[in-house]
């Protein structure tokens, strides 16, 4: 057995127990029903089932403690990562709590803050032990409700309710007996079941039709001594399948750290046990020998949870559903600046765009840009686009083009890098660097609803939409990239 199997196999998948008529959505909506007595109703499997899914109107907001840190020592950053793994965990376990109706907004909120205070203190004392321990982290334990814009409406699950609650009240203003009401009532019980399959996906209020919004895309004016080219990574579409819910980057070593799938092109061999050594050594999709790990979340059509993943970590377990949706295209692109000519990438330079917790960290680090082809001077940043027929739905990531001239990475996998000022240009002690761009599109069946993966809590929300990066080019092909874009070629 290989080292990795072997970490492995002493990761295990943490199967989530499932109340019997759970129904864990996208949207944050339950169905419980379980919980009556065999001789209840079917008002009483509709109403708890009505309730579990007003709970579900809110999410569990949590104090994004890796976002805050600032500088790891190397020798703590292994134990760091772990525990930061941990929060996250906590975290997702506690939203399916909250789904599932298992949740006292008291009693709930201060038991997922005790476990995140023993966890923060590992991470303090980690650091400690090399080091001078940030200070304020400890303040950082307490988490919030915070209340949605899903509705049973927007999920599909409220009709379904509503049907179900008007048949159990015929029924019983009929004089139905007993036993058929049991019968009724194992009736939704299986319904909920079935949901639990099929999922939920975000709120509708997250769609907006690309035609109605106007151009908005700005771009800066290139000045004299622009970086004008482009360089070019063919890496295919991921045909070879390359998917888990790993995250080197942000959680490395650790099995499911993301909570929700990824999408690779590029380096083959990308998961959470990769070093710079196994990503040097490993073959690559792309057709120029570019060795570099091109990942992001999968793109998923809610059409009732099927797919190889829907009982698996990253997919159904942390409330990700729908069949995914192999992109149709995948562009990976890296081009200049505005206003100067670009210095190399270091090997192995980390890189994230946008910000998975958008939905409760707040804005200040999404970069989601969503829109349609033949519209895409119409960038979305917290909305899905509706696309009109024969139009197909675009991602694209834009990343910083701006590096610290020292750092591969830095504690927070922000700090070390930047984006360029309105008018292109680096800020103080930063260089420009060849700007990652990578455009993605689906075609989606017309009328479906679409939703990203996401951490559970995190509802699926268009603004979560992220995308990472690990340069892994060779030095020779990354020297071949920067003379394309400073000499303003197209490679």
């Amino acid at each position: 057995m290989s080292q990795k199997d072997h970490k492995r196999s002493r990761l295990p998948n943490k199967a989530v127990a499932v109340v019997t008529a759970l129904v864990l959505g996208a949207g944050g909506v339950a169905f419980v029903a379980a919980n009556a007595s065999a001789g209840g109703s079917r008002r009483d499997a509709a109403q708890s089932g009505q309730q579990a899914e007003q709970a579900g109107a809110r999410t569990i907001a949590c104090p994004d403690v890796g976002d805050r840190l600032r500088d790891v020592p190397e020798q703590a950053k292994p134990e760091v990562d772990r525990n930061l793994a941990q929060l996250d965990a906590q975290v997702a376990e506690s939203y399916r709590k909250l789904a599932a109706g298992q949740w006292d907004a008291n009693a709930s909120l201060g038991e997922l803050q005790q476990q995140r205070s023993g966890t923060i203190a590992k991470i303090d004392d980690a650091i400690g032990r090399v080091a001078q321990p940030p200070a304020g982290l400890a303040e950082l334990s307490a988490c919030a409700m915070k209340a949605t814009d899903v509705k049973p409406g927007d999920t599909g699950g409220g009709q379904e309710d509503a049907v179900a609650a008007q048949d159990a009240q015929g029924g019983e203003q009929a004089g139905q007996d007993p036993t058929a009401q049991a019968q009724g009532q194992d009736q939704a019980q299986a319904q909920g079941r079935q949901r639990q399959k099929q999922g939920k996906g975000p709120s509708r209020a997250d769609f907006v039709d690309i035609t109605k919004v106007r151009p908005n895309v700005v771009k800066p004016r290139q000045r004299a001594g622009a970086s004008t080219g482009s360089f070019t990574s063919k890496c295919g579409r991921n045909e070879d399948k390359h998917l888990n819910p790993d995250n080197v980057i942000v959680a490395p070593g650790v099995s499911n750290g993301a909570h929700h799938m990824h999408d690779y092109v590029g380096n083959k061999t990308t998961d959470a046990f990769s070093t710079n050594d196994s990503l040097a050594a490993a073959g690559t999709t792309c057709g120029n020998g570019d060795q570099s790990a091109y990942y992001w979340p999968v793109l998923r059509v809610q059409n009732g949870g099927q797919g190889p993943d829907v009982n698996a970590p990253g997919g159904g377990q942390d409330a990700n559903v729908g069949t995914i949706l192999q992109p149709k295209s995948v562009t990976i692109r890296m081009d200049g600046s505005a206003v100067s000519k670009v210095t190399a990438m270091p090997r192995f330079l980390r890189i994230i765009t946008g910000d998975a917790k958008a939905f409760t960290n707040g804005t200040a680090n999404a970069n989601a840009s969503w829109s349609c082809t033949g519209f895409e001077n119409r960038q979305l940043k917290d909305k899905y686009p509706i696309c009109p027929r024969g139009s197909d739905v675009v991602r694209t990531f834009t990343f910083q083009s701006c590096w610290d001239g020292k750092n591969i990475d830095s504690a927070n996998h922000r700090t070390h890098v930047a984006f360029a000022d309105r008018n292109g240009a680096c800020g103080q002690g930063f260089t420009a660097i060849p700007q990652l761009v990578e455009r993605i599109t689906y075609s989606v069946p017309q009328g479906a609803r679409i939703a990203v993966d996401s951490f559970p809590e995190q509802l699926h929300k268009p603004v979560t939409d992220h995308g990472d990066f690990v340069d892994a080019m060779s030095d020779r092909l990354m020297r071949q990239a920067v003379n394309c874009v400073n000499s303003g070629r197209r490679c």
